[in-house]
């Protein structure tokens, strides 16, 4: 399954490269060759216990298909941004890829320095890797691009030993890979953009996501340190939690935000959300859908309650809420893709607040959180943290969030790249939902070395490309331009690669079919 999993990220990143090559296409391959050799020491340091840290158990370390998601994120950028002339945006391309590079190229030390003995031949391999990337950034970046990429992989380093330490067996180092590089890099533009506030230039929208994530991050680490000394389930506990949170938001996130955006947060947003009729429509449609997934929640467990006291629910039971966050988005998508921007922001920093409530059992409704999502657990949550909606979430906003909107004149890319918005609902909502329904279901035939079924995987595909026709005719401002072949092909890699990772796949899938689309 490792094998055939690394077989795909290879063919991704020579397909990608095939269309845009230059001097960072050999630093991929080359990360990509040593990548796949330092994830065998990864595995085996997981299955011997020595790995430094506890990882998520019951998933191999996944490297290599970690370690060429931002990189590539950052070339296809840049070439994006390189044919609508837009320069700003194409040198950052260029730093998103070499920070990718250097943070997985650090991993891949790390493995290798912990190995013992000594793998000579792949200390070998992560040396060349190592030398061909630093020659090419060494000429490639300014100084102060440098500078930023080495910032990245200072907060990486630092938030890696704190949060893996905090929150053992909730990642494996390919997860922790992905997911601390964004937040550490989210955490380095706003510092950067915070020191250089120039009036009325960037968009507010961007900066609200900066702050939401820094700020829910930041709030999630001052609780964590706090609750080492006092108990987290009093009711003192809480209302100093809730005090705390208060002061936290409106103390510290709302004056940072109007910094940055120079009017009022509050109002901004207020305004933001209310600016339209369709817009209203909207709010109205995704609080009945929000309204949906909770009377769900609450049904299941009454069933629970009525049945067993050890009922969990069926593959089949959580993928509603795949279906439901596919009505949420496609509508969005469509109408308007800034509301949906804002509002998955606001949905992740609720999801992540609910989510400390949990974990610290703060009072009145923490313990009631347990319970209810204790229903919906899966082999993957194993650590102290229920992430696998917050994955899902992040799945469907991230191709949103990091759609380049300012190399996209008329607001969508030419070719595949128009579907790239879409992602998320083709990859997760839509593949991902019709493989586990119809390959728990109906299923005969096993892909080799997983529990995965062919039936499945080819019901996904076929499934995306039915929902890629439904969006041509519904979505006028998508034009595919006859690339049709190279859509048919992202989509058939990612739904074989879902058969065959055992990470994250709503993290993971929506990212690699969105560097496909965008090539």
């Amino acid at each position: 399954a490792v094998l055939v999993e690394s077989l795909l990220v290879f063919i991704v990143v020579l397909s990608v490269h095939a269309v845009v090559w230059d001097r960072f296409s050999w630093c991929a391959i080359a990360l990509a060759v040593q990548a796949f050799y330092v994830q065998f020491k990864w595995d085996r340091l997981l299955q011997l216990g020595g790995a430094v840290f506890r990882f998520r158990g019951a998933a191999n370390s996944g490297l290599l298909p970690a370690s060429m998601v931002i990189p590539l994120l950052g070339v296809v950028m840049k070439e994006r941004c390189r044919a609508a002339g837009i320069v700003y945006f194409e040198r950052f391309g260029i730093v998103v890829a070499s920070t990718g590079m250097l943070l997985a190229l650090f991993l891949s030390v790390l493995a290798v320095g912990i190995t013992k003995p000594v793998p000579t031949n792949t200390c070998i391999l992560t040396g060349i890797a190592g030398s061909v990337i630093i020659y090419t950034m060494k000429h490639s970046l300014t100084v102060s691009e440098v500078i930023e990429v080495l910032e990245v992989l200072l907060i990486f380093v630092y938030l890696s030993m704190i949060l893996l330490y905090l929150l053992p067996r909730c990642f494996t180092p390919g997860e922790a890979l992905l997911v601390l590089g964004g937040v550490s890099f989210v955490l380095n533009q706003l510092i950067k953009r915070s020191l250089n506030v120039i009036e009325g230039r960037g968009d507010p929208i961007d900066f609200f996501l900066l702050v939401a994530v820094v700020g829910v991050v930041l709030l999630g680490l001052f609780f964590t340190v706090l609750f080492l000394f006092m108990d987290s389930g009093t009711w003192i506990s809480s209302m100093f939690f809730h005090m705390m949170t208060a002061v936290l938001g409106l103390g510290v996130i709302m004056p940072w935000l109007y910094r940055l955006i120079q009017r009022n947060p509050l109002f901004w947003l207020l305004q933001f959300l209310f600016q339209t009729q369709t817009r209203l429509y909207l709010l109205v449609y995704w609080t009945f859908l929000a309204a949906s997934a909770c009377g769900v929640v609450f049904y299941q467990n009454a069933k629970r309650s009525s049945e067993s006291k050890k009922h969990q629910a069926s593959t089949i039971t959580r993928k509603y809420f795949h279906f439901i966050v596919v009505a949420t988005y496609v509508p969005g998508l469509i109408y308007d893709r800034q509301l949906l921007y804002v509002a998955a922001v606001l949905c992740l920093a609720v999801f992540i607040f609910l989510e400390y409530v949990r974990y610290f059992r703060i009072k009145p409704f923490g313990q009631t959180l347990r319970h209810l999502l204790s229903l919906f657990l899966d082999e993957r949550d194993s650590g102290p943290l229920i992430l696998t909606h917050i994955y899902l979430l992040l799945g469907m906003s991230l191709p949103v969030w990091l759609f380049p909107r300012s190399c996209a004149p008329k607001g969508t890319l030419p070719g595949a790249g128009a579907l790239v918005p879409y992602s998320g609902v083709l990859a997760v909502g839509v593949g991902d939902t019709i493989a586990s329904v119809f390959g728990s279901t109906m299923g005969e035939i096993k892909w080799p070395g997983t529990k995965k079924t062919f039936e499945g995987t080819m019901t996904a595909i076929f499934a995306q490309i039915i929902a890629v026709a439904l969006i041509l005719i519904f979505d006028s401002s998508v034009n595919l331009n006859s690339s049709y072949a190279w859509i048919l092909a992202s989509v058939s890699l990612v739904s074989l690669l879902e058969a065959y990772t055992t990470q994250i796949d709503n993290l993971l899938l929506p990212l690699y079919l969105q560097i496909m689309l965008m090539a």
